[in-house]
């Protein structure tokens, strides 16, 4: 197989951006990322493009060949929709694609731009995710089903709201120096406590925002990079993906997200590592539970263990395993369909020693990046690694 190799990334600042459309986002992504890699737009043989809401909140469907024409390209051009992991999958497509020989050169991002409606009209796009005949008709939203996986979790194992502060207030602070993030305050476990409660456990600062935002990333293979002389020293080793039952009623537990540990099994096997040899990771959490359950699938925790890990230190910024040293979704901001080739970029900046927070991680190897579709019943996990 032909080795994959990660050749440039590209972000726009994750916010507010009311005034610009989606394909001009997508487009400063891309620009970015061409730049960074120094590949000539000529040689892209592929766009994988991920979007969820495009077709409800801005009007717009059919956005591969838009994104394409806004990124310079002329090369056959797919849209990828797996709720808020599109752009996980899109990415992890474009490493098959380049792994089998099929091209040498793909762009793989996404979009998504959501704060130029008004919350209710953002919320039943996003609730789509859900499944809309057990859960959207009987009024379950995403902060209250995770809220349930909060509370069964709790149940389970112990825990409660000031171990979930802890991750937030961890996520902020690691977002302050990131210039792509949307909050860039640090907020103290307090703060988060006395946060207006969104659904009990679950407070304000449990949830990420509504964000706008694009995310770009330029794939090459190993032979391409070097005949080009590229500076590409970050590898893509492994990836999976899994896929859970879509209604939190018709699962056999709400304290595991077994299309996360699935999607990990498949792509440390593939990468020939495990958990132990993980240095830094960028993890989906939407809402604070969710990074306590995405470690614990990926086997950086043990069932139950994984909601002290922030009030505990491992996973802040100079823990043993530092988590979302981006800010996360929590802080750094989550436009569904960018997110997941977003992680992607940041760890590839870290990995390279070039992102604000590199000095807690700067003898890093190895991260890895989960992206989760609604409640997790759609997971893509990938390895990056530093190139011998």
């Amino acid at each position: 197989m032909t080795e994959v190799r990660i050749a440039g990334v590209g972000l726009t600042r994750f916010g507010r951006h009311p005034d610009r459309t989606g394909r001009d986002l997508f487009a400063e992504a891309a620009l970015r990322a061409f730049e960074d890699a120094e590949v000539p737009r000529a040689d892209v043989e592929g766009l994988n493009y991920g979007n969820f809401i495009g077709a409800l909140a801005e009007g717009q469907g059919h956005q591969a060949p838009l994104m394409a024409e806004a990124a310079g390209l002329r090369c056959p051009a797919t849209r990828y929709e797996e709720a808020c992991a599109s752009a996980g999958v899109a990415v992890r497509e474009a490493v098959r694609t380049v792994r089998s020989g099929e091209a040498d050169v793909v762009l793989a991002g996404g979009m998504e731009r959501m704060t130029h409606v008004d919350t209710p009209t953002t919320t039943r796009g996003l609730a789509t995710a859900a499944d809309d005949l057990f859960e959207v008709r009987s009024g379950v939203t995403f902060p209250g089903a995770y809220a349930l996986m909060a509370r069964a979790y709790f149940d389970a194992f112990g825990g409660d709201r000031t171990d979930l502060a802890h991750i937030a207030s961890k996520n902020h602070a690691n977002a302050v120096d990131n210039e792509y993030a949307q909050y860039r305050r640090e907020i103290t476990v307090e703060e988060a406590l006395d946060s207006p409660p969104v659904a009990t456990p679950l407070h304000l600062f449990d949830a990420c925002p509504i964000t706008d935002g694009a995310s770009a990333v330029v794939i090459v293979s190993e032979a391409y990079a070097e005949e080009h002389g590229l500076d590409a020293p970050v590898a893509v080793t492994g990836t999976g993906q899994g896929t859970d039952r879509m209604a939190l009623g018709d699962r056999e537990s709400l304290t595991e997200t077994p299309a996360a540990r699935d999607a990990a099994t498949a792509a440390y096997e593939e990468a020939g590592i495990g958990p132990e040899d993980v240095d830094c990771a960028e993890v989906h959490d939407c809402f604070t539970i969710a990074e306590v359950l995405a470690i614990e699938s990926l086997g950086f925790a043990a069932p139950g263990e994984g909601i002290r890990a922030a009030r505990e230190g491992f996973t802040t910024a100079d823990g043993d395993l530092p988590v979302n040293l981006s800010g996360g979704l929590k802080a750094k901001g989550h436009p569904v369909g960018a997110t997941g080739a977003a992680q992607i970029a940041e760890l590839v900046r870290l990995l390279r020693g070039d992102h604000p927070n590199s000095e807690h991680v700067d003898d890093a190897t190895t991260a890895i990046a989960h992206n989760a579709g609604g409640t997790v019943a759609s997971a893509v996990v990938h390895v990056l690694e530093v190139a011998e």
